[in-house]
């Protein structure tokens, strides 16, 4: 029979009151005394004896909520942690486990870190609810009442993807059902059906949650359900309604056994409604509870109570704790911060979004204000006391953070703790390594999950982000390189603790690259990584910090990469690795050629050499000439070889209108020819040359495993690049169809052959539906399958021709500019970098050379760049660190003379001209007759 009682005393009260809970039969019943302390009761099914005991194994633990099944317990402690007990045949305790009865509580490790805001226990099932709406279930799920879309049991609790973004703000559990309420005032049931306690006007079980449409636009605010029936409270109605089992009356009136649809209870409430209304006296439904039989309607004047919760930050914490700061209540507000910061729970409670938003939590929305999460380290950071409370509960909690979090609500963790260790200290130092140390720990698919939130940030604490693990890094380094320089032995000893911020600011570089580089490479550059690599010159490179550091090359600049691969080079060319870099001799490669048939002479010594000599650094000679390789002649082979294999009448290559090189289409065979052509790519990287073919950045892309896009496509064909973009942007459906485009591409060669992008092509039209698919395929077509086998040959080459393994730090457009050069000249820079040898800056013969040199149209300084150095472009390392020098070419009649210049070393020998227009004629039939005057 429903019951009207006008009291305080209900279930989960806050203040002073007793709390109480029991099962559906109240066989079993926990009891939370006004000071904390925990006791159960158990009754015999004969009823007239108990047995109560203390759960001792709580005491020392803030329990704020607890709840009852027909034979476990659970109860939620205020620092966020959910215990269970009891019998365990269905996996109700949610525990893993196959132990069928565990009689003392035990942690649920599986919803460690989540931030609950209520639990509910069925007969053997339970629900939880998250501060965020996110609902999990576990236990016996033979009617579907775990909401999970079938009947198998489940031993740890599961998150119901069914009811993302529900808003839920309360779940209710019958013996074999469950109800769930939203925000909106909206109610889904799940679970056994047959007596029609789903309200859904049917006994059929429901295995995922379904709204009662009976209920919609109703606006409930309470749930309850009994063992069979399910009680709701609609407060612009001031109704109770029920609907499930009336076998024994628990629905309020005479109607069906089976009560299939809301309907409003006739209750003492209901029937003395007018007079109260008359009086001006009327009382509110403050809560509702449904028992295994019974129906009990709580009301009271004044506000509805609400559930204890776990502690989080509230409004106002803050200015509370400052003020106390220096009171007697100090030791209170210790305890209180203590446990927030102590607890992932209670820290991902924390900082909540305002208006609802983190009810979207998601693998894209973390629900964290990270501005308030600012806020507030910018406003506790001032008061020291109170700031060291914090990082004292922090440094409690990280080694225990979630290493397998079940829910993007345990990520929040991640984000919040860096923003709170921002201090330039040693302890929020180490605590941000350690919170390094649990992200790396994460299993690969979660650490998916953050670097989504991540992507996710704001631009300006992504970069936060960036630069505190940077300085972390920095400093680690900077640690390391004091003790290296104090023992060259110590650069052997960079461990997993030192190199773990390193590991971070890669995932941060990753995550930053595929969201479009919003904050700047240079940001991740850690100075001191570059002066480990000059002191491993110094030891015997093999095993030290060099080879470890290569792991993360987002700390190092492209000079940096140049580096670690010329020590890489040395080591692999040496003929001992027991000796330091800098003494050891390397293996060379001798390789001569002649200028009127260089690439048949070098196809044969390629055709001829074995894998172990392309680790030799390469010495080129040319016949007739002398002089001896120390970098320029290389780099002039592979200069004029490259120029020779772009001609367009005889190259292998296709020029495309872009003026780049590509592979050509569909070709059978390369017979040879770009597998030739990669390896000479690789020889020129291995040998830190440049090979100046134009190819497009897709090239290096494929390279590096990376897959070509609409960008790149447009880079090579922009006409069609441009085209397809626009495909894409189009919003006019007429548009599309009156393209008449279908998933065909037509082959350029001898004749316009068009080809299908995939199965029967030609007769599926290109909509607003598959555009992008067929933009994909079109992107997919160009640079993988039309040219598979020549690119295939030509990768094998180059890994032949490069034996090396740390190139692959470069990135794609790095990669092309180590290869190809740079073709952007700062002349004036060049001009302050040059040394003079028996000159002076100021003597009239170098000014009249700089008069005439910046006079000199581009094509012309480019040409005494290849005059100078071998090739028209500037390596990779940049112009910033290349110079030369201009040595007094000392002679009887100067004037009778030319320039020449040592390539090798870059030395151009300049002779006293008598005038500035002698010089000038001198050096341009210099730089124009280049091959005749430069030596090595």
């Amino acid at each position: 029979m429903p019951v009207l009682i006008c009291s305080a005393e209900h279930t989960q009260s806050q203040g002073s009151e007793e709390v109480r809970c029991s099962n559906h039969d109240e066989t079993h019943t926990l009891v939370l005394s006004s000071d904390g302390t925990l006791s159960e009761q158990w009754t015999t099914a004969s009823a007239h004896c108990s047995k109560t005991r203390l759960v001792k194994e709580l005491e020392d633990r803030d329990i704020v909520q607890i709840a009852c099944g027909d034979q476990h317990a659970m109860a939620l402690s205020r620092g966020g942690e959910l215990f269970t007990w009891g019998q365990n045949a269905h996996g109700q305790l949610g525990l893993s486990s196959q132990t069928m009865l565990i009689t003392k509580p035990q942690l649920v490790g599986r919803l460690k870190g989540i931030p609950l805001a209520q639990i509910a226990a069925g007969g053997a099932h339970n629900v939880a609810v998250s501060l965020s709406g996110a609902v999990y279930s576990w236990g016996k799920n033979d009617f579907g009442q775990l909401g999970l879309g079938d009947t198998r049991d489940r031993g740890c609790p599961l998150y119901i993807k069914a009811l993302e973004h529900w808003k839920t703000v309360f779940v209710s559990c019958g013996a074999d059902h469950t109800a769930v309420l939203s925000k909106e005032g909206l109610v889904c049931t799940f679970g056994a059906g047959g007596s029609g306690q789903l309200g859904h006007n049917s006994t059929r079980n429901e295995l995922v949650p379904r709204v009662v449409a009976e209920l919609w636009g109703a606006r409930v605010s309470q749930i309850a359900c009994g063992r069979q029936h399910t009680l709701v409270y609609v407060p612009s109605l001031d109704k109770v309604y029920s609907f499930g089992s009336d076998e024994e009356g628990q629905l309020g009136d005479k109607r069906k056994p089976n009560q299939l649809i809301p309907l409003p209870i006739d209750s003492p409430l209901n029937t003395k409604k007018k007079s109260h209304q008359e009086n001006n006296t009327s009382q509110k439904v403050i809560e509702i509870t449904a028992g295994g039989n019974r129906s009990i309607v709580l009301c009271k004047k004044n506000k509805n109570s609400c559930l204890n919760g776990i502690a989080t930050l509230k409004d106002g914490d803050v200015d509370a704790w400052i003020s106390s700061s220096s009171t007697q209540d100090w030791e209170s507000v210790k305890k209180n911060i203590g446990l927030i910061f102590s607890s992932e729970a209670c820290i991902n409670g924390s900082f909540l979004a305002k208006r609802d938003k983190h009810f979207k939590t998601s693998k894209e929305v973390s629900g964290v204000d990270m501005a308030k999460v600012q806020h507030f380290y910018e406003k506790v950071s001032k008061v020291p006391k109170v700031f060291e409370e914090v990082l004292r509960g922090i440094l409690k909690l990280q080694p225990s953070l979630s290493s397998s979090p079940i829910s993007p609500e345990n990520f929040r963790v991640y984000l919040i703790l860096p923003f709170l260790l921002q201090g330039e200290f040693s302890t929020s130092y180490d605590a941000l390594r350690r919170v390094a140390q649990s992200i790396t720990k994460l299993q690969p698919h979660n650490l998916q999950t953050l670097e989504c939130l991540w992507s996710n940030l704001e631009t300006s604490f992504f970069k936060q982000l960036v630069i505190l693990y940077w300085r972390v890094s920095q400093r680690i380094l900077s640690d390391f390189l004091k003790d290296a320089k104090r023992c060259l032995g110590s650069l052997y000893h960079l461990e997993p603790r030192q190199t773990v911020t390193l590991q971070m600011l890669q995932i941060l570089y990753q995550v930053n690259s595929r969201t479009g580089i919003r904050v700047q490479e240079n940001n991740f550059y850690v100075p001191e990584a570059r002066e480990i690599i000059r002191m491993c010159w110094f030891v015997n490179i093999k095993g030290t910090a060099l080879w470890t550091l290569s792991r993360y090359p987002c700390i190092f600049d492209i000079q940096g990469k140049i580096m670690v691969c010329e020590a890489e080079r040395s080591a692999l060319a040496s003929y001992s690795s027991d000796i330091p870099l800098i003494l050891m001799i390397r293996n060379v490669w001798c390789f001569p050629v002649k200028r009127q048939c260089l690439l048949q002479d070098i196809w044969t010594h390629l055709n001829k050499a074995s894998t172990q000599q392309f680790k030799k650094l390469l010495k080129v000679s040319f016949e007739g000439e002398a002089g001896v390789d120390e970098g320029g002649l290389a780099q002039e082979l592979f200069s004029v070889a490259a120029r020779t294999l772009c001609q367009p009448d005889t190259g292998p290559f296709r020029r495309v209108p872009s003026g780049l090189l590509w592979f050509p289409s569909q070709a059978p065979s390369s017979q040879h020819t770009f597998f030739r052509i990669g390896t000479l790519c690789g020889m020129a990287l291995y040998n830190g040359r440049m090979v100046p073919f134009p190819f497009p950045r897709a090239l290096y892309k494929k390279l590096l495993g990376l897959e070509p896009d609409l960008g790149d496509l447009e880079e090579l064909l922009p006409a069609a690049g441009r085209s397809l973009q626009g495909i894409l942007d189009e919003e006019c459906d007429q548009v599309l169809e009156s393209l008449d485009m279908d998933f065909t591409i037509m082959e350029e060669g001898g004749s316009m052959v068009p080809v299908e992008l995939k199965e029967n092509g030609a007769n599926i039209p290109v909509t607003k539906d598959n555009r992008k698919e067929f933009v994909d395929l079109y992107v997919n077509y160009v640079f993988n399958e039309s040219i598979q086998k020549p690119f295939e040959d030509f990768m094998r080459g180059f890994l032949r021709g490069c034996p090396a393994k740390q190139w692959k730090m470069f990135l794609p457009v790095e990669l092309q500019i180590v290869l190809q050069g740079r073709t952007e000249f700062d002349w004036n820079l060049l001009e302050k970098n040059v040394k003079y040898i028996h000159y002076k800056e100021l003597d009239q013969t170098i000014r009249n050379f700089w008069a005439v040199f910046h006079k000199l149209p581009e094509e012309k300084k480019k040409m005494f760049l290849v005059f100078l150095s071998g090739s028209d472009r500037i390596p990779g390392c940049g112009l910033e660190l290349f110079s030369f020098n201009i040595v007094h070419l000392q002679l009887e009649n100067p004037d009778e003379y030319y320039p020449f210049a040592n390539t090798c070393s870059r030395f151009l020998f300049l002779p006293r001209y008598s005038n500035k227009r002698i010089l000038k004629k001198k050096l341009l039939y210099a730089i124009e007759h280049n091959e005749n005057f430069g030596s090595c």
